[in-house]
């Protein structure tokens, strides 16, 4: 991957810094305009075909395709180059944080705040909850690397190993863990969100990067995904305004909703960081891999998630909103984890030394 491919992969551009603030006032005009146009919304939530609905499909591709398209499976050649990091990578995200997120749902939604929330809401939060839990992150792990001067190429393996192995895991994962919480899950709806929300549009953003790199090399890649960026996040934006319009009457009648949901998203983004973290530190893995190994778990896929939401379950169920509060959460708890990355970076032998 060339300096300018890392530099345009790994900023942290005004609008996403932000990103929090533009989620909430999407949240707000959707509340809005569910109220004033309940009739719009029940039209859009009628466009579907196979329990995928269309609106909604447009706007995740929006999301999904610029990111796969910064893909490089030549990565993955250099999977030995940096193995502990890897190693820590795929223990977290594949078998502690699923089963963690599950975990703290169950004890929020149904012991700690069963009083709050009726049983069939609760069902439908834990749901969300473990959908953002299985995804981890696919684009957002390149700002965040660079925010702590993480190794770029150790970022991108890792990046592109974890997109492969959610091909296979993620829908094994979500209905074990679904199956678990009593949570029925439809298998076919299950497989073909993933299909359709994962291996679609890496394998379209496989050919298409081949293309750009044939054309004019990483610079030509570079340039289509900063022409793509503003359909990303506008699909991003829209989709929480359909989310929201759907959920409005639910949401203003109990607002309390959000916040009792953010509560073990918020755990568990400063508890995986930890493990993985302390893990890294303790194997004497050096900062700039030990950074964005312990960044990756902790921020979601939340795009796949709230697409595979929208689909298991509807656009107002309660799982599909507690998908969106992950977006609403993540930005801000970011920032802080690197914030106290980059404070204790003294913690770890700089790679000269690990070597």
């Amino acid at each position: 991957m060339t300096d300018t491919s890392l530099r345009a992969a790994a900023g942290l551009g005004t609008f996403e810094r932000w990103l929090s603030v533009w989620v909430a006032l999407a949240i707000g005009a959707g509340l809005l305009l569910g109220n004033l146009f309940p009739g719009l919304f029940a039209a859009l939530a009628a466009l579907e075909v196979a329990s995928v609905n269309l609106p909604v499909a447009v706007l995740i591709w929006a999301m999904v395709y610029p990111m796969m398209v910064g893909v490089d499976f030549g990565a993955l050649r250099q999977v030995g180059d940096k193995p502990k990091g890897l190693v820590v990578t795929l223990v977290v995200n594949w078998l502690i944080k699923p089963f963690t997120m599950a975990a703290l749902g169950v004890l929020f939604f149904e012991v700690v705040f069963a009083d709050l929330i009726p049983p069939d809401d609760a069902q439908a939060y834990l749901a969300g909850v473990i959908l953002l839990g299985a995804a981890p992150c696919t684009a957002m792990v390149f700002v965040w690397s660079n925010l702590t001067r993480g190794d770029p190429t150790y970022t991108l393996v890792q990046v592109s190993v974890n997109d492969v192995i959610m091909v296979f895991a993620f829908a094994p994962i979500v209905a074990l863990l679904l199956g678990v919480t009593d949570i029925i899950v439809p298998w076919n709806t299950l497989l073909l969100s993933v299909g359709l929300y994962v291996m679609l549009p890496l394998i379209a953003g496989y050919f298409t990067r081949r293309a750009l790199v044939t054309k004019g090399g990483e610079v030509t890649v570079d340039a289509f995904k900063s022409r793509m960026q503003p359909f990303s996040i506008f699909g991003l934006l829209v989709t929480v305004v359909l989310l929201f319009g759907f959920q409005g009457e639910v949401i203003l009648d109990r607002p309390l909703v959000i916040a009792l949901i953010a509560v073990p998203l918020i755990l568990q983004s400063y508890g995986i960081f930890f493990v993985a973290y302390l893990a890294a530190r303790a194997w004497k893995i050096p900062f700039n891999v030990a950074a964005p190994c312990a960044l990756i778990g902790t921020s979601n896929f939340f795009e796949l998630a709230v697409a595979v939401a929208i689909s298991l379950f509807g656009l107002g169920s309660g799982a599909a909103l507690a998908t969106v509060v992950g977006v609403l959460v993540e930005v801000p708890v970011m920032l802080s984890l690197v914030a106290f990355a980059n404070k204790t970076q003294h913690w770890f032998p700089s790679e000269k030394d690990a070597a």
